[in-house]
């Protein structure tokens, strides 16, 4: 059996990992309201089936990916539901053909591992080194579910309140229109 908490709409207690500290700080700092649970270990995008019916919304995927010379960085943001071609997502956005980048990159760039890609790696790239696309048809829905940076925590908000997230980090997001 699957294991998902209630639903919360604090912070946790305790965290175990820097960005996912740093994600209930920020929204606390924000005064972004939320709900979470916690669940056992979630990998692919079956395990979030039992989690979407819990905080009634859809979790988004969030893949990472980079060009071959591994110099360019792109999270890019799709429904759960959606599957992602390269060659279409490389001509919306008019650049060289990109694939996943490896767990390390993942690691080393997102503070995530593989499974809890997330927008809210944003905190941690000060630079801004990581470009942040997303598909419309996610920027349209009313609720965004997400990681909160691990593999054992779910969130849920409001859309709205992830644009206004991006503009604290001091990113620019691009939506992308008519991928399948």
């Amino acid at each position: 059996m699957f294991y998902i908490s209630d639903i919360f709409t604090e912070k946790p207690n305790t965290t175990t990992t820097i960005l996912q500290k740093e994600v209930y700080n920020t929204l606390e700092k924000l005064n972004i309201s939320f709900q979470r649970v916690e669940t056992d270990e979630v990998i692919t995008m079956n395990d979030c089936i039992f989690i979407n019916k819990v905080l009634n919304m859809n979790m988004v995927k969030t893949l990472f990916l980079c060009n071959r010379q591994k110099t360019n960085f792109y999270l890019f943001i799709i429904k759960g539901d959606k599957m992602f071609h390269s060659k279409e997502f490389s001509k919306a956005l008019g650049i060289a053909r990109v694939s996943f980048a490896s767990a390390e990159q993942m690691e080393y760039m997102l503070g995530t591992k593989v499974g809890a890609a997330t927008i809210f790696s944003a905190l941690l790239d000060k630079q801004n080194q990581i470009n942040i696309i997303m598909d419309s048809d996610v920027a349209n829905e009313k609720w965004y579910g997400c990681s909160d940076g691990t593999t054992t925590g779910y969130i849920k908000l409001l859309t709205k309140d992830i644009f206004r997230f991006l503009e604290y980090t001091s990113h620019k997001i691009t939506i992308v229109e008519g991928l399948s």
